[in-house]
């Protein structure tokens, strides 16, 4: 459960971590404090380190309180796995620059001798990680008004489903039959269903269930449209009266 989060925090010990051993969690709540989160100054984490204190509870207790965690505190397991995810963020915040060139399509790869296949479609022999193609796809995005992300190949797919979804033959033919106009959606008046703690990840919380509410509803139309023609099959059945037979 928090293999990854202590993994990515270049914990010493994930492999051995007990989060229901007393000790290995309480001292990896120090750890967190000391290398990652540093929410108090260097002196007032000395009731954090006495980890064998009658009193560590009390002042774990008045530490989460202090990093505003809204988790149950009689979840341990939970807790932990808040305060990871909360080192994480912070970990990414100070070094965001860093992990954003660092992306699985950036990553260096080994390379391996493999036979060199002459493609016929032009489209195979782009450089997909060319300056000019990179260069390519932003200004593409700029003309369509797509926002862009860190990694291009992300905006590249973002652009794509736009052409395909809003830029078709049938939709520029009959544009109001696909593109509605509405009112802007009040993203602020939403409620995810659940408190981060963190602004910016509440409004992203708030998008992604849009989203999946959307996909659900596409999810339902499509249902209603394959029983609507499986009903239209089933409601006019067709009879041959060559093949009926009178008397025995």
């Amino acid at each position: 459960m928090f293999k990854r989060k202590l993994t990515a925090l270049k914990h010493c010990n994930v492999a051995d971590f007990n989060p229901d051993d007393v000790s290995q969690f309480r001292n990896v709540i120090v750890w967190l404090e000391d290398q990652h989160i540093r929410l108090y100054k260097v002196e007032e984490r000395e009731n954090l380190r006495k980890i064998n204190s009658g009193d560590w509870t009390a002042h774990f207790n008045k530490y989460l309180d202090d990093l505003e965690c809204p988790v149950d505190r009689k979840d341990l397991a939970a807790v932990l796995d808040w305060v990871l995810g909360w080192a994480v963020h912070l970990e990414y915040q100070e070094n965001a620059k860093t992990y954003n060139e660092k992306t699985s399509v950036n990553a260096v790869q080994p390379k391996t001798a493999v036979p060199r296949v002459v493609m016929t479609n032009p489209l195979d022999n782009l450089e997909f990680e060319s300056d000019e193609f990179k260069t390519g796809v932003d200004t593409l995005a700029s003309l369509l008004n797509v926002t862009k992300h860190p990694d291009h190949l992300v905006t590249l797919k973002a652009v794509c489903n736009l052409i395909k979804e809003r830029l078709n033959t049938e939709v520029l033919q009959n544009p109001n039959n696909y593109i509605v106009e509405g009112k802007p959606f009040p993203l602020e008046e939403c409620d995810a269903g659940f408190e981060t703690g963190d602004y910016v990840l509440n409004q992203a919380a708030k998008i992604l269930r849009l989203r999946f509410i959307q996909d659900q509803r596409t999810l339902q139309t499509k249902i209603n449209e394959a029983i609507v023609a499986v009903q239209a099959i089933t409601a006019d059945p067709k009879t041959d009266s060559s093949l009926g037979k009178v008397g025995i």
